[in-house]
């Protein structure tokens, strides 16, 4: 069981629509997967289509009282994707869990009790680094760090590098960087081409070949509750992901061209700085309606 946790600390990165469409993918392929949603806001929750005022169990009940985990999986549309739901009430755990002993190690404490077998967890923390974030990297075998094509996204880059240095040395010295995701690409900027550069400068071949970019389909489809897999296969979006995939499975067929971006697919403009991760691209195009 391999055991991924999408990070950032930075929000509107596309981390949660990221961690969405690459455990699709990964089910898709024949990959039995879960997703474990960590952020409060339950966005991952909501975007495999789970009606967050529906939901029995959640990560919370796990993480605060301590019921086993198998009893929080949840099925969604695709057959080999399962979720572990957030809701409202994870807001309070880092309150509520910090007098309690070994409170870093809870989600990896509950997940080595789990019964059900899996080839891959992928979490989804929050874009902080609190409790719930370092949960989330104590029980991780590796990272996948999504950065945004914009220049603000470097900004944070050397304080993230500190805290999985921290989290090395003190909870979790086997956690490694699975791969680094550029997101949010708009091929219309030189901005883009430059920080693609320069991400690669510093990470070199961790930097995944596919690049995802900031198209309207993929803004669409959290409002929908789909991941991009299910609600338009045939996007640039939806190749782009499973390209991603691909190259995680070591799938050898991958050709990618960094500007075969359909101009008709792209954002009217890009958008510096507004919305969250709701939606992975921040408010591009029209309100996908999807609640924070």
């Amino acid at each position: 069981m391999k055991k991924i946790a999408f990070c950032n600390q930075k929000g509107g990165v596309a981390k949660t629509t990221s961690a969405i469409n690459i455990a699709a993918y990964l089910a898709l392929h024949g990959k039995e997967t879960l997703l474990i949603d960590l952020d409060p806001q339950a966005n991952a929750t909501s975007g495999v289509g789970i009606n967050k005022r529906e939901i029995t169990h959640s990560v919370y009940n796990v993480l605060h009282e301590h019921i086993p985990v198998d009893t929080a999986i949840t099925p969604t549309d695709i057959e080999k994707l399962k979720i572990i739901p957030s809701s409202i009430s994870l807001t309070g755990a880092e309150v509520e869990l910090v007098n309690v002993m070994g409170r870093e190690y809870r989600l990896k404490k509950a997940l080595q009790e789990m019964k059900a077998s899996f080839d891959y967890v992928i979490f989804d923390c929050p874009p902080s680094l609190g409790l719930l974030t370092i949960n989330g990297l104590a029980a991780a075998d590796s990272v996948i760090i999504p950065i945004q094509c914009e220049y603000y996204a470097l900004e944070g880059l050397s304080q993230l590098m500190q805290t999985l240095d921290l989290i090395r040395d003190n909870l979790n010295e086997s956690l490694f960087i699975e791969g680094v995701l550029m997101t949010l690409a708009d091929y219309r900027t030189n901005l883009t081409k430059e920080v693609i550069s320069e991400v690669r400068k510093y990470f070199g071949d961790k930097v995944y070949d596919s690049i995802i970019p900031r198209t309207v389909k993929l803004t669409e489809a959290p409002g929908f509750g789909k991941p991009i897999a299910i609600y338009d296969p045939a996007s640039i979006g939806a190749k782009k992901y499973e390209n991603v995939v691909k190259e995680m499975l070591g799938i050898k067929d991958v050709v990618e061209k960094e500007e075969d971006t359909s101009e008709k697919e792209l954002c009217p403009e890009p958008v510096l700085n507004k919305g969250d991760d709701t939606n992975g691209n921040q408010e591009c195009g029209k309100e996908t309606g999807q609640g924070a």
